[in-house]
This record gives structure tokens, sequence and C-alpha cells, in this order.
């Protein structure tokens, strides 16, 4: 795709693209690889991207409703959508989108304005179903040594991380930027980073695929909390075990204790835990974070339980210890002296572990874009921009990235978030200022494009791209990589 706004520099020519500005020798790309001299023109090297939304590409489409006459179209709408990517840019601000185009929809005129949105501010939250722990809250996230981000909190069964930012990108060395936007790019075009965590694990993030920790690739997610595994198997317990426990470094559960125990008529074993007791068969704190059994940091179960109260237990008291994702599981027979013995498990119990490991889902990473829309993408649409902003909390304008649907935040601007896996493949560029490139893409009705003062005189129509040279037709698969 051709750039009109060249200046010339002896046989060079520079890039207005971004505020690198490079000056560009024929044959050669800009520091972005995405702009170049060709003959004396500035192109964008890679072309400009549409979908198809059709199943002629192998995309599968699966009716909502029966019907003899349906066509297969999940909604009316045009066969092409046109994306951002390769679009390129309207930096410096007040330039028009590079594509502002039309077309009808069920009769009514739609525009779809789209632009590479060059982002500064911008990072990705990651999502990493582990039940090993991988850090402290708030410590230094770290690629090639330097820092990217921090971890933030534990949610059900995953770690999050917070990666990215304008201060990572900008406010600390140059190295550090250039990792920075290096590991942001990465991972949102699903590529696989390998980060260290201050005072915790080495993790190896790769968006739509399982964490790798420490080495070892994650199998499972969690089925639940101790206390929560307590509440959805004790039933199966019940007749088959005396005494059960379920090892989590946030909530260890206790059967006996538990109140699904107590509406079982499970009695008192005399087991004693340590930790800190919550409600009746909550524990908490029975052991510091780690890699181990539930996300401690132990390889001996018995290690959390002291001596079993003499005046309840009982030699030939039996005991299931297990984890919440059934990886760890071992059975025990209370001796004479009242001491546990790792004894063979029977088959019924091994099939409840089993069961278990049924109930947890496949570990991933997920890695959602996060970027905040202002300064040239809004101006490219409308030479009044906070009417933009203001259509899109009105839901009069949708916002899509790449062509796959985004949450906007709310509260001021137009801060989104998108799911990496859902974006056609190398959707993200970067400018070495440093800060990345995404695709962002606004449709509405043509009349309120018009009410919102957008550019008119750029609109052209969606049939001027279907043979175009500019472009570069791609198959619509969601949920998968194109």
């Amino acid at each position: 795709m051709a750039d009109t706004m060249t200046v010339a520099a002896g046989d060079k020519i520079r890039c207005d693209a971004c505020p690198v500005m490079c000056y560009i020798k024929p044959g050669a790309a800009g520091a972005c690889d995405r702009y170049a001299n060709h003959d004396g023109t500035l192109v964008r090297v890679d072309p400009h991207v549409v979908l198809e939304r059709t199943v002629s590409h192998g995309g599968k489409l699966v009716p909502f409703q029966v019907s003899g006459d349906w066509d297969g179209k999940i909604v009316r709408q045009p066969e092409l959508f046109v994306t951002a990517i390769g679009a390129g840019t309207t930096y410096p601000d007040y330039k028009p989108a590079p594509f502002i185009v039309s077309s009808e929809v069920d009769g009514v005129d739609m525009v779809t304005v789209v632009t590479e949105g060059i982002f500064s501010y911008c990072g990705v939250k990651v999502k990493i179903d582990t039940d090993r722990y991988l850090g402290p809250e708030t410590a230094t996230v770290r690629a090639d040594g330097e820092a990217v981000g921090h971890v933030t909190t534990s949610e059900y069964g995953s770690q999050m991380l917070s990666l990215g930012g304008v201060h990572h990108l900008t406010g600390g060395s140059k190295k550090e930027g250039r990792v920075t936007c290096d590991t942001l790019m990465d991972l949102s075009n699903c590529k696989a980073v390998e980060l260290t965590i201050d005072g915790g694990a080495t993790v190896v993030v790769q968006a739509g695929r399982p964490p790798i920790v420490n080495g070892v690739a994650e199998e499972r997610m969690r089925v639940g909390c101790g206390s929560a595994t307590i509440g959805m198997f004790a039933k199966q317990w019940h007749g088959k075990v005396d005494e059960v426990v379920v090892v989590d470094d946030h909530i260890t559960g206790v059967l006996s204790e538990h109140q699904a125990g107590k509406l079982l008529d499970i009695a008192d074993t005399g087991i004693k835990m340590k930790g800190r007791r919550s409600t009746p068969g909550r524990y908490f704190q029975v052991a510091d974070p780690g890699t181990g059994w539930g996300g401690t940091n132990i390889s001996d179960p018995l290690s959390i339980l002291g001596p079993f109260n003499a005046k309840e237990a009982r030699p030939g008291l039996t005991m299931l210890m297990v984890s919440t994702t059934g990886e760890h599981a071992s059975y025990y027979v209370l001796d004479e002296a009242l001491k546990p013995i790792e004894t063979e498990m029977p088959a019924d119990l091994k099939f409840s572990v089993e069961r278990i490991q049924e109930n947890c889902e496949p570990a991933l990473c997920t890695v959602l874009f996060m970027g905040g829309a202002g300064g040239s993408l809004r101006a490219g649409v409308t030479d009044n921009p906070v009417r933009l902003t203001r259509s899109v909390k009105d839901a009069l304008t949708r916002v899509t990235s790449g062509g796959a649907p985004v949450y906007v935040w709310p509260g001021g601007g137009i801060t989104f978030m998108v799911d990496v896996t859902q974006m056609p493949a190398g959707a993200f560029g970067y400018v070495p200022t440093p800060a990345l490139v995404a695709p962002i893409e606004f449709t509405m009705k043509l009349s309120d494009y018009a009410a919102l003062g957008g550019h008119m005189d750029y609109v052209r129509p969606l049939s001027s791209l279907r043979d175009s040279a500019e472009v570069r037709p791609m198959p619509y698969l969601p949920g998968r990589r194109a």
C-alpha cells in the first residue's frame, strides 16, 4: 500500500507513519520492518487484510436454530470485513484513517473506519492456569533480565500477570523499553515467551498453550479449592474412607469437620491440622506456597498434620490425602500408635482421584492485549474526537481489533481488551519509539458517522477493495488462528 506522505532526502525517502520518522534507502525497510522504500515510493510491506466470512476456507458454521431455509449465515452482514491489519497509521494525528469503507447491510448504509494504532499506553494481561506458586503479589516479572511487569492477584486456579504499560516502555532504560516492546509483541502474536519472577518461578507463556513452570508443562487447572473439592466429592467418599484431606495452598479441606461431612454423618476422626482454622473443615496457611502438593511447598502431605487425638482416633482408621488437581494422592491407615502408614489405595478411591482429575479443565495461558485509544486514533475518525468516544459509550459505534470482538472499559476514553487468539496471525507490530502497533476498527451507521463529524470526503465503497492489490483476503475462523 503506497503512502503519499513522503519527503525526499537524497536517494532516501522519509517515512512519517510513526514518530521515529526513518529515512529509508531504496530497497530497504524502516526500523519497524513495516514500511519500505520501493522505487522511491513509501509502501506498507504487508498488504491490507480483510476477513472473508465464508466457508470456502474451511470455516465451520453451526446453525443456532433448525430451519429449512437457513442459508448458513450466523448474522446478516457483508461477505468481507475490513480489518486494520496492514492498513497503515494516521500519524501525525490529523490525517484521516487509511481506510474508511462504506457498505450496505439489510438496507442500512454502514461505514467501517480502520487504522493501525500506535500504542505507547498498552500492555497485556496474562492468565496462567496453575496451582503452582509463581511468585508473590507485586513481584517483578522479567524477560531477558529486564523488568516488564508484575504479579497481580491469584484467581480461582489461575495466577494473573500484568505486563507492559507506558512506564516499562518509556520510563526505564532503552533496553527495558525494547525488551518490554518485544515481549508484548511476541505474546500478542501468540509466540512463546520465557518470563522469570523475582522470588518465584520461571514460566514459559504462550497464548492458548499450557504454561511451563520451572521446565514442567502444566496439565490441569484445579477443580476448586480444598473446601470446594470436599463439597463436590464428599458423597462419593462416604462409606469408602474415614477421613479425606484435600491439600491446598489457599483453603485446605477436611472431610470429617466440613459441613458436607457433618450432613453425611461422617464421624470425627481426631485429626489435628496445622495452619489457621477458618470455619469448620477449612484451613488457611497449612504450609508455605510452592510447586508441591496443592500449590504448597510440601512433598510429604503428613507434614501438615499433628498427632491424632487418641480420644477420637482408632487403629485401622483410613485416610485419603489428595491435591486439588488429583496430581498427588496417598492413602493411609492408622497403626496401633495412631500413626498414619501409607498403604496401597483401594480401587474405589483411585476412581475418586481420577474423577477429580477428570473435572479439572486443561491448563492454558490466556493473553489479553489492552490499550487506550486516543490521539491519532480518534482524530483519524472525526475532526471532533470526543464525539467518537461518546458514540462508543452510547453503543452507536462498535469497536473491533483485527475483526475480533473487544471489551471496552467503562469510564473515560476508549480503553479496550482483546483476546489475541481470536485475531489473525501477525496482527501486531511495533515502532521503535518503542510502542506496539495494533489494529482497531470502528463500525457505525453512515448517518451516525456524518453526525459525529467524520471524514466524509474519504469514504470509499467496499467494492473498491474486493479486487484491489492493496488487500489480502483471509478466512474468518472464530476461535482459531487464521
